[in-house]
């Protein structure tokens, strides 16, 4: 069973999970990484989530941070490599979701990399829809963007 435990970038269990994540980027994006390490920053993050497994050991990692009055974007989603296809990320992906919808946020945006087939995967599988690369992604070719609207908390009561 997977637990979700909302919490902020200080949060030791996060930073452990971003800094795998941040090491993998960097072989996977080779020299485009230096590009991409800017917008990964996560001093800023206020709404993290960290995932841990029954033993309490973590297994997943995301966040979410305002992009407009009425957007999230969607950052530094991450699941171990030993841990993915077992919903993880889904589930990751749901609680940050449901905690944009709960401030008030109206959909969620977030960029990946066109050659990352699996994360483009579940983005469409949760219900997202490539949209045009925005801000720093625009003109971008390596990046792909993609958005979800969200049920407002008050909806599905």
């Amino acid at each position: 069973m997977i637990t979700l435990l909302r919490t902020d970038a200080d949060h030791p269990d996060f930073r452990s999970l971003v800094a795998q994540l941040d090491a993998a980027l960097e072989v996977i994006n080779g020299d485009a990484h230096a590009f991409f390490a800017p917008f990964n920053k996560v001093d800023t993050i206020k709404n993290a989530l960290v995932a841990y497994d029954e033993n309490q050991r973590p297994v997943g990692s995301g966040a979410i941070k305002p992009y407009d009055p009425h957007t999230m974007e969607v950052k530094r989603m991450y699941v171990p490599p030993d841990m993915r296809s077992q919903g993880v990320a889904s589930i990751v992906l749901a609680g940050l979701e449901a905690w944009a919808a709960e401030l008030g946020y109206q959909k969620c945006i977030l960029e990946t990399g066109r050659s990352f087939t699996e994360a483009i995967g579940l983005y469409r599988k949760n219900g997202y829809v490539k949209i045009p690369n925005y801000g720093q992604y625009a003109g971008n070719e390596s990046s792909i963007c993609f958005e979800k609207g969200l049920m407002r908390v008050d909806e599905g009561l």
